[in-house]
């Protein structure tokens, strides 16, 4: 039998099939590696929190906030907020709900949003926070490994992350884990 050698219409309808999933297999490749050379370290649980120190807002009476504060001998949250973030708006009463009962300190970080439209905000909304620093810059929030706000973290007596809640609390999140987590937490250091 003679072989026919392949026409070069048969070659142009394959040669799509064969260098699809060669060029798919390149571009994820690519994307993983970009992806590895671009992760944010993320301070996770059990971590410590990272050293920083940031100023009070500009025209508050507040002081501003430091990694010594967070390691204060008591549960403490943290939470980070933006004037401009609609889902801190959404979050906001709960925050006030547990500053009124007085359950827990509060620290706010206030994350690249102006002082003074933060301080509006909460001249507004009301304060719930007990020391609040300003991360005009968003450096302390990239060593936090913050993705977004709002963020807010349940920090143990010796300043060890034991919870991150990324996006806004809600009454089933405060319900479920953060609250059975702090009674925990203060039980274990009685």
């Amino acid at each position: 039998m003679i072989e026919r050698p392949m026409r070069p219409k048969t070659l142009i309808c394959l040669s799509p099939a064969l260098l699809l999933p060669i060029t798919v297999t390149g571009v994820l490749w690519r994307l993983d590696a970009d992806r590895e050379s671009s992760e944010i370290p993320m301070a996770r649980k059990d971590d410590p929190v990272p050293t920083f120190s940031l100023p009070p807002l500009e025209g508050s009476e507040l002081p501003g906030l430091s990694d010594a504060d967070l390691r204060s001998g008591e549960v403490v949250l943290v939470n980070v907020f933006a004037s401009w973030c609609y889902p801190c708006r959404v979050e906001h009463p709960y925050l006030m709900n547990l500053s009124r009962a007085r359950s827990i300190p509060i620290y706010g970080i206030n994350y690249k949003a102006r002082p003074s439209d933060a301080l509006k905000w909460l001249d507004e909304a009301e304060n719930p926070y007990v020391a609040m620093g300003d991360d005009e810059d968003g450096k302390v929030s990239v060593d936090w490994g913050i993705s977004g706000v709002p963020e807010t973290l349940v920090i143990d007596q010796g300043g060890a992350i034991r919870y991150r809640q990324v996006g806004p609390l809600d009454p089933g999140t405060l319900e479920e884990v953060i609250f059975p987590l702090i009674s925990s937490l203060r039980e274990r250091e009685s």
